[in-house]
């Protein structure tokens, strides 16, 4: 009875776009001031530091600054909507490149990232 039970409520929900699947988190904690340290380049613009979850905790991305990931490109930054959290992203003529954590250790960040698998 159960089974049949599950049946129909899935058959119903299909049959009627009743169905949906997301994934929500916590807000994230307040923003903090950040000391803006000195423009390394005419071609570089600063991103805020922002929070980002990681398995259902909140880590800290300090600001820094960076040049896009290619010309003309600028930076998103993440936002939490009261339910779920939307990356930080750059945009522009050429697509859309999320950034990439495993970047931050790279001498020159998101700059030359254009066209990597983080482009959704």
């Amino acid at each position: 009875m159960k089974t049949l039970l599950l049946a129909f409520v899935l058959y119903s929900g299909i049959a009627y776009g009743q169905i949906g699947f997301g994934i929500s988190i916590f807000a994230p904690p307040p923003p903090r001031v950040e000391v803006i340290v000195p423009q390394p380049g005419p071609d570089f613009y600063w991103i805020d530091g922002y929070w980002y979850p990681v398995r259902g905790r909140y880590f800290r991305h300090e600001g820094y600054w960076s040049r896009p990931v290619y010309p003309g490109a600028r930076w998103i930054g993440p936002r939490h909507d009261g339910r779920s959290y939307y990356r930080g992203y750059w945009e522009g003529d050429r697509g859309r490149v999320f950034h990439e954590h495993r970047w931050d250790r790279d001498r020159g960040r998101d700059f030359g990232h254009f066209g990597h698998s983080a482009r959704r």
